[in-house]
C-alpha cells in the first residue's frame, strides 16, 4: 500500500507542571521541546496547454526535523521553464538514519520515572527510519538496563541527556507494529529505579508514493524526469541524500528516503499532449504511475499488474541504486473517437506514427479513457459473439491489449476512419505493424471522443 500524505513533526513547547492520564503514563513539562505529529500534505495545481506545459506545486510544507540544518529555507517553490513543465519539492526530507540527536539532560522532582516515548504510542503512520526514544525524568545511568525494541532489528541504544534512543541500523518495515519495552530495572544517575515496567506501542506508515513518483522518474519510466535541485536550494540533509551519496547509495539510505522523500525537480519532457499532463500528480496514486509500475515490472521479469508490493519495493531500490534505467522509453497513445478516427503514438516526446483507425460500432462502443498495455501478440485468434448473435473466431496481428478484450491490431477492412469494430481499435497492415513495439507493457492509451 501506499501513502500519499506526509509526515511531519512539530515543535511543541510545554509548561513547568506534571501529572498522569488515564492510560498510565506521566505526562510532564519542564521547559524543554517536545514533539507532536501532524499530518501535511502536499497539494498540487496544474495548468497545461498543447506546446508548452506550466505545472505548480503550492502549498508544500515539508516535516522540519529538529536535528536538520538548513543551507536554505524553502518551503515550496516554483520553477516555470519555457515548454517544459517543472514540478520542485522543497519538502525537506532525506535526514541521514545515523545523524546525531542533541538534546539537554533534565532532572525532575518526584520518582524517577518514564515521561515520553517518540515515535509516540498509538501513532499509526510513523517513519519507519526515524529513533525510537524514552525520556525519562532524570538521565538515565550509563549502565543502565536498556529498553528492548521488538520486532529485533539491528542497531544500537545510547544515552543521550535524559533519554535512552535506539538508533536502527536499517529502518523498520511500513505498516509494522513497534513494541517498546521498558523495563523496572531501568537507573537513573542518583541509582533510583522505575516502579514497574512499561510498554508502547506504535505502527511505522507505508513508503510514499512521492517517493515511487521520485524513482520512475529517475529511471526514465515517467514523462517526466526527476532530480535534485540546486545544491544552493537544498538542506543539509538533501545535500547529503543526492544519487551520487552515501546514503542513497545504500539500501538503508533508500528505505530512509522511501518514508522521507527528498527535495526534487520534476521535468516533463517536451512535446506530449496536454491530456498526458493532467493526469498526473507526483504524491497521488493514478493511471500514469500504474502504467509507469506496469513498465518496470515487464523490464523486470515480475508479474506486470501494476500492483506496488515489497518485492516492487525491492527492485526499485536496487534498480535506482545501479543505475538500471528504463531501455524501451516512454510512449502515449491518442485515440480520437471523433470522424474522421484517428490514432497518434508519441515516444519519447515525439510524434512516431499518425493514422486512421476503426474503433467500435454503437452496439459494441470502445470505451473513452486511459489504460495500461497489459498483454501483447505477434499474432493472436480473437473469439467471441456479435451483436446479432453469430460467432466470430478471427486472426489478427501486432496485438497489444489495453482494456480487457480491446486492443489495438491489424485487421483487414475495406476502409479506415470510421466505427466498425466491436471495441478494438483497428489499424491497416503497415501501421499496425510499426505501431506494435512502440506499445510496450505499461504504456497507456487515451481514448477519447
Amino acid at each position: 500500500m501506499l501513502s500519499v500524505g506526509r509526515r511531519g513533526k512539530q515543535v511543541a513547547t510545554q509548561g513547568a507542571s506534571s501529572g498522569r492520564s488515564s492510560d498510565g503514563w506521566v505526562r510532564a513539562s519542564f521547559g524543554s521541546a517536545g514533539t507532536a505529529l501532524r499530518d501535511g500534505r502536499v497539494r498540487a495545481s496544474t495548468a497545461f496547454k498543447e506546446g508548452g506545459v506550466r505545472a505548480l506545486f503550492d502549498g508544500a510544507k515539508r516535516r522540519a526535523k529538529t536535528r536538520k540544518r538548513a543551507i536554505a529555507a524553502v518551503t515550496a517553490i516554483v520553477a516555470v521553464i519555457a515548454g517544459a513543465g517543472v514540478y520542485m519539492l522543497t519538502q525537506g526530507g532525506g535526514t541521514p538514519p545515523n545523524a546525531p540527536i542533541t538534546y539537554g539532560a533534565v532532572t525532575l522532582p518526584g520518582p524517577f520515572r518514564v515521561m515520553s516515548v517518540t515515535p509516540a504510542p498509538g501513532s499509526r503512520h510513523a517513519d519507519g527510519s526515524l529513533p525510537v526514544r524514552v525520556t525519562f525524568s532524570a538521565p538515565p545511568a550509563a549502565r543502565s538496563p536498556m529498553p528492548t525494541v521488538t520486532p529485533d532489528l539491528p542497531g544500537s541504544w545510547q544515552i543521550v541527556g535524559d533519554a535512552a534512543v535506539f538508533t536502527p541500523t536499517m529502518p523498520f518495515a511500513p505498516s509494522t507494529k513497534i513494541t517498546v519495552n521498558i523495563p523496572a530495572d531501568v537507573r537513573s544517575n542518583a541509582g533510583h529505579v522505575l516502579a514497574g515496567p512499561k510498554a508502547a506501542q506504535y505502527t511505522t506508515g507505508t513508503y510514499s508514493t512521492l517517493r515511487l513518483s521520485e524513482m520512475l522518474g529517475q529511471l526514465g519510466y515517467l514523462p517526466w524526469s526527476w532530480q535534485l535541485p540546486n545544491v544552493g536550494l537544498q538542506t543539509q540533509s538533501d545535500a547529503n541524500s543526492g544519487s551520487t551519496s552515501s546514503s542513497s547509495s545504500s539500501l538503508a539510505g533508500q528505505l530512509a528516503l522511501a518514508y522521507d522523500p527528498p527535495n526534487g525537480i520534476f521535468t516533463m519532457e517536451q512535446g506530449y499532449p496536454g491530456s498526458l499532463a493532467s493526469m498526473w500528480q507526483p504524491d497521488r496514486w493514478n493511471v500514469v504511475l500504474r502504467g509507469a509500475v506496469m513498465a518496470f515490472q515487464s523490464e523486470h521479469n515480475m508479474s506486470v499488474n501494476g500492483t506496488v508490493t515489497a518485492a516492487l519495493w525491492r527492485a526499485l531500490f536496487k534498480a535506482v541504486m545501479k543505475g538500471q534505467n528504463n531501455v524501451n522509453g516512454y510512449t502515449y497513445a491518442a485515440v480520437s473517437q471523433v470522424d474522421p478516427e484517428t490514432i497518434t503514438i508519441y515516444h519519447d516526446g515525439q510524434v512516431v506514427l499518425r493514422s486512421l483507425t476503426n474503433t467500435g460500432i454503437p452496439a459494441s462502443p470502445t470505451v473513452n479513457g486511459t489504460f495500461p498495455v497489459y498483454e501483447k501478440f505477434l499474432e493472436t485468434i480473437m473469439s467471441g459473439t456479435n451483436p446479432g448473435g453469430s460467432h466470430y473466431s478471427d486472426l489478427v496481428q501486432y496485438v497489444s491489449y489495453f482494456n480487457g478484450g480491446d486492443a489495438v491490431h491489424y485487421f483487414v477492412r475495406p476502409g479506415y476512419g470510421y466505427q466498425q469494430s466491436l471495441g478494438c481499435v483497428e489499424l491497416p497492415f503497415t501501421q499496425a505493424k510499426e505501431a506494435y513495439p512502440y506499445l510496450t507493457l505499461g504504456s497507456l492509451v487515451n481514448v477519447s471522443g
